[in-house]
This record gives structure tokens, C-alpha cells and sequence, in this order.
């Protein structure tokens, strides 16, 4: 089966394309990518999933940054720097 994985920076990204043995997981498409990591998050189209969830033809898994800023910090500070 062929599944891609993305990984996201600001500004860019870089996308491998996988050719894998029915039945893999998330953690057997890392590993062939060199990808793997401690703590590494996924996604498969968007839902979060775990290392050891089951892959289908076509499946698109993206890696997870974690958050560099707390959404409501975020929306905060720009709500106040508007003067509202």
C-alpha cells in the first residue's frame, strides 16, 4: 500500500512517499522514513492518531508540532493589542 507523510515548518515542508506492507502501523511508516522519535504526534487526515494505529492505501500522516503559543494567549494578546 502507498501512504505519504508530511512534516510542516513555517514557510515550508517536505512530503515522502511510502511504499509499505498491508497491515502497517504509523510508527512502521516513521521508522522507514527515518522519521521516528521520542514523542512524536500524528495524524491521519487530521484526526490524531497513535503510533500503533493500522494504515490504508492512500493514507496521509502528518506530524504534529507542538504549540508554540497557547491559542487563547494568543487571541489575548491581539485582542489587547487592538485596544478593545
Amino acid at each position: 500500500m502507498k501512504v505519504e507523510l508530511i512534516r510542516a515548518w513555517p514557510r515550508r515542508f517536505e512530503r515522502v512517499l511510502l511504499e509499505l506492507e498491508e497491515g502497517a502501523c504509523v510508527a512502521d511508516a516513521l521508522r522507514v522514513a527515518g522519521w521516528a522519535g521520542p514523542g512524536t504526534d500524528c495524524a491521519v487526515f487530521g484526526a490524531v492518531v497513535d503510533g500503533q494505529a493500522r494504515l490504508h492505501d492512500g493514507d496521509r500522516i502528518e506530524l504534529l508540532r507542538p504549540l508554540q503559543v497557547d491559542p487563547k494567549d494568543a487571541r489575548r494578546r491581539r485582542a489587547a493589542s487592538r485596544g478593545r
